[in-house]
């Protein structure tokens, strides 16, 4: 066996985490390069219209994210056991519902779009817009959902190299696709669908070619009548409800944000819009680490080899605190001229100063939530990780709703600092299960 020493631990990280990082960064880009394009269409409806249906889909495909994460901890341990008869079953587990839950989407196409534009107040036109692209972008569903499970079993096989080029094909042929679709065919925002619609199969696409060539010889593992088997596919879904219900308190704390910054005026909402661009940039980076943190955590787990977790997670957490220390000076030396390159609107920049130094607090009051998410879910320690979320969620409210009448927007900042420290302090106390016992 190979010692494993900080340097060799590290490069396995780094493996892991930059394509990660890579692949992170470009997932946005799919939504940008539809904005830039209806941008240049010559009317503000087409943009809202793409705005309001990428967020729709956003938030669906946000809910069962549950797909990639879960099968990423499972597939790590199988792999650390070197079991590949359960290697091949996770994959065709959870492909086989994603592509089930891919189906009722479709079949609940009109209510679910119904249900939306209940909450969502929009002029008619975009509403008209945005009903056009949802009915297109729908039928995607058994493309992004399947690859989740594509993407997390490529994790959990220590190989996030596959998911990177998938991202990377995937916005290349929505550039091409969607620009032969709006230009040459003169399809608008009908035409930014169906080139988001063609980018989505192609990287579903991909992903069944790139596990044919690489792991094809993974189907003589499979016996069709296990994968379906009782004890397995408890199990499966024991683990993917509780990062579903994590998921769904993730969702509810965003989205209220969101919406409280909106009820104070369209300056703080501006000013918090602009603020959380720099704590995404964080998560992206961060969330590299933590898959980092999922295949490797699951690996040594599946091989009960503690020694190689304990010194796994020490070196994780070696990386967080730089990562966390580097980003808040990059932010207090750069932040504000960062958001100068966002919007000339100097308003909105004049009163971003006053809530700024609510984002230098966020790298290191939240990056062991990040980490320690990877860690659970390599672990598939998912129950322990739900309960921190409810804490977290639960005091996020009580701290704002505490405070917002003579904090204002302020509270909502130090709801969202003290949610993301709590994440992190809960998942270290009951971390003693994953990194102390057998």
């Amino acid at each position: 066996m190979i010692a494993q020493t900080p340097n060799i631990i590290n490069k396995r990280i780094l493996q892991i985490a930059v394509p990660s990082i890579i692949s992170n960064i470009t997932v946005p880009l799919l939504g940008l390069i539809d904005v830039t394009i209806v941008g240049h269409l010559g009317a503000a409806a087409y943009i809202g219209a793409i705005a309001v249906g990428g967020m729709l889909f956003n938030i669906i495909y946000w809910i069962f994210g549950f797909l990639r994460m879960g099968t990423s901890g499972m597939t790590s341990q199988a792999y650390g056991k070197h079991d590949l008869d359960e290697v091949a079953r996770l994959l065709l587990r959870s492909v086989g519902v994603g592509l089930l839950i891919a189906i009722i989407l479709v079949t609940l196409q009109y209510p679910i779009r119904k249900l939306a534009f209940t909450f969502i107040q929009t002029t008619e036109e975009v509403e008209r817009l945005a009903t056009l692209y949802f009915r297109i972008c729908i039928w995607g569903a058994p493309a992004m959902l399947g690859l989740y499970g594509f993407a997390g079993w490529f994790i959990g096989m220590q190989n996030s190299r596959f998911p990177m080029y998938i991202a990377i094909t995937q916005n290349i042929v929505n550039i091409a696709a969607s620009l032969c679709f709006v230009y040459l065919f003169h399809m608008k925002v009908a035409g930014v669908a169906w080139g988001t619609l063609t980018a989505q199969y192609a990287g579903f696409l991909m992903a069944l070619l790139l596990w044919r060539r690489y792991y094809g010889g993974l189907k003589k593992h499979v016996a069709w009548h296990e994968v379906l088997k009782k004890e397995a596919m408890l199990r499966f879904f024991q683990v993917n409800r509780d990062i579903f219900l994590r998921t769904l308190c993730l969702v509810i704390v965003t989205l209220f944000f969101t919406s409280a910054g909106a009820a104070q005026g369209e300056i703080v909402l501006a000013v918090n819009t602009l603020l959380m661009q720099l704590f995404t940039l964080f998560s992206y980076i961060m969330d590299g680490f933590a898959y980092s943190g999922e295949a490797l955590v699951g690996k040594y787990v599946g091989a009960n080899n503690r020694l190689a977790l304990y010194r796994t997670v020490r070196q994780l957490f070696i990386w967080g605190v730089g990562l966390s220390t580097g980003f808040t000076l990059l932010y207090f030396f750069g932040g504000k001229s960062f958001l100068g390159l966002l919007t000339n609107e100097t308003s909105v920049i004049r009163e971003a100063g006053n809530y700024f130094y609510w984002v230098l607090a966020i790298p290191l009051t939240g990056f062991a939530a990040f980490l320690w998410d990877g860690i659970f879910i390599g672990a598939t320690a998912t129950r322990q990780m739900f309960y921190s979320m409810l804490v977290a969620s639960g005091s996020f409210f009580l701290v704002y709703y505490s405070l917002h009448e003579w904090m204002g927007n302020h509270a909502l900042w130090l709801a969202f600092i003290v949610y993301l420290s709590l994440r992190g302090i809960m998942q270290a106390t009951l971390s003693r299960k994953i990194l102390y016992q057998s």
